[in-house]
């Protein structure tokens, strides 16, 4: 498998092009700073295409890497250039692409497995060991102009479906990783803690997938707001600061009524709930939200090492509790899912900022008072080379 174009890979042996346009892109550095730089344009290998990035989406782990330098064991310890949501225009095809041509849009799945470990050959990719991730140190991402990448891993758009839209395709296939783990039943009712960009792609896509009733979370009313006008039918619980986790889960139940079936056992509480803030509180709050026999399905991301989780409540009630990596085999169906109008995604970009402002796009995004749900970073210059 060939390695993802980085100028931090001692690997990769692509030679740099020149171009008219500069390659301006944001950069995150070890000593948690960021910087807008050029950086260098590199020509298609065997099997890679030349991307002109027209549009990627700012996601949370964008800035965690700035913010604290690491996710887990993904640690920054040099430049890299940062972006994983994305989509582009095909301009050069590398020797051995026959799939995609000059002008094609594309959809880019970041994550390029080795292809050779057991997880792979198992179609388990997303749990590759040796995954080349844009964005993940030292493998560059999105936030530049021009980019190579892997024809493979490169998804062609439908012409009804816009670049902006092909870039949510990314926390799209995060949800729907999790939601086909998870096993969301037809009328039955489920919990999304969290009303962030994955939140509320979870909310509307269990809706999309027969899920009632459907609550979502969220400390933050204004988020909630909009969760009420993005998906009308379902009902919001603004998490209480000033209760513990098992006392927000018994309002949160509370909100799915007080049936139970003849000689006891709940009815209608939730049977899935979908966390995607990954905050300890709100794992263990889920963890008590869930009826017996449930499923709770940890979609965020958390920090290593959660000290509070309710062992023996999980156990007697034979809760499971899950997880997800990432996403495999997702992009084909959600494309399906944005040029059938099963779902639209495109009420969640609020902002958009141009590349060479890709640092007050990052500033927008973590800041929770400027109101932003997605924030993108476009790009309208033509591609030309």
């Amino acid at each position: 498998m060939l390695p993802l174009a980085s100028n931090s890979d001692p690997n990769f042996r692509s030679k740099t092009i020149k171009t008219p346009l500069p390659n301006p892109s944001l950069q995150v550095t070890a000593d948690h700073n960021l910087k807008q730089v050029d950086a260098p344009v590199y020509s298609p290998g065997p099997n890679d295409v030349l991307l002109h990035i027209k549009a990627t989406g700012v996601c949370g782990s964008d800035i965690h890497f700035w913010k604290s330098g690491r996710i887990g064991s993904l640690v920054v310890e040099g430049d890299c250039i940062l972006g994983h949501e994305a989509a582009g225009v095909v301009l050069q095809c590398g020797d051995g692409v026959t799939d995609l041509k000059p002008g094609d849009r594309v959809a880019v799945e970041p994550g390029v497995p080795c292809g050779d470990c057991f997880l792979c050959q198992d179609g388990r990719y997303n749990l590759c060991e040796d995954v080349q991730f844009a964005g993940v140190y030292p493998y560059d991402g999105t936030i530049q102009r021009y980019k190579v990448h892997p024809a493979k891993w490169c998804h062609r758009l439908p012409d009804n479906v816009t670049c902006s839209e092909g870039a949510l395709l990314e926390p799209l296939s995060v949800v729907m990783h999790g939601i086909k783990s998870a096993g969301l039943s037809l009328g039955r009712g489920a919990v999304i803690c969290g009303a962030g960009p994955i939140g509320l792609i979870a909310l509307t896509s269990a809706r999309a997938s027969g899920a009632h009733p459907l609550v979502i979370t969220d400390l933050e009313p204004r988020r909630l707001d909009f969760a009420k006008k993005f998906v009308p039918s379902c009902l919001t619980y603004q998490v209480d600061r000033n209760l513990d986790a098992e006392s927000n889960a018994k309002m949160i139940r509370a909100l799915f009524g007080v049936e139970t079936r003849q000689g006891g056992g709940e009815y209608v509480a939730p049977e899935t709930v979908l966390e995607c803030t990954g905050v300890e509180n709100s794992v263990v709050t889920a963890c008590y939200t869930a009826r017996r026999g449930g499923t709770v399905m940890v979609i965020g991301v958390g920090k290593s090492i959660m000290n509070n989780l309710p062992f023996m409540h999980l156990s007697l009630a034979e809760i499971d509790l899950k997880f997800i990596n990432r996403y495999r085999d997702t992009w084909p169906t959600g494309l399906q899912c944005l040029a059938g109008k099963i779902l639209d995604l495109k009420p969640l970009v609020t902002h958009t900022f141009p590349l060479e402002n890709a640092l007050d796009a990052l500033n927008t995004c973590a800041d929770l008072s400027n109101g932003s749900i997605k924030v993108q970073i476009v790009d309208e210059k033509d591609h030309v080379l």
